[in-house]
């Protein structure tokens, strides 16, 4: 399966907890109800990911954690926030950079329309 088509069933599974929690909550409340949705669908989703920083020929394990990471391809941030941000968007870019992965997704779910909270973000591009 694709990452597109991967961030696809994302996207859909996201709707679906969002339709029926709402706004308002934690992220991890959205977390946890999108890890379901997603393992309904017998993907491989690893639920905060370490990544470790890799700096020259040392290894950090210095606490950078992945919210979702699908099928080791597609890299799913999630927030419940007024707005997306750049700092927000530099986060997952440097996730995607040191996961080597190509796509991610920024999911806000603190929008009335959860469309307007999703961002598609590729490795590489600002």
């Amino acid at each position: 399966m694709t990452e597109n088509e991967l961030s696809k069933i994302v996207f859909d599974a996201g709707l679906r907890v969002h339709n029926t929690l709402g706004v308002g909550l934690l992220e991890s409340a959205y977390e946890e109800c999108l890890y379901y949705e997603l393992q309904k669908k017998q993907l491989f989703v690893e639920k905060q990911k370490s990544l470790p920083l890799i700096y020259e020929s040392v290894k950090l394990d210095i606490g950078y954690r992945i919210d979702l990471m699908i099928e080791r391809k597609l890299i799913v941030e999630i927030k419940s926030v007024e707005a997306l941000n750049e700092i927000h968007l530099a986060q997952i870019l440097t996730y995607l950079r040191l996961s080597n992965c190509k796509l991610g997704l920024l999911i806000n779910f603190n929008t009335l329309l959860f469309k307007n909270g999703v961002k598609k973000v590729i490795n590489g591009q600002l």
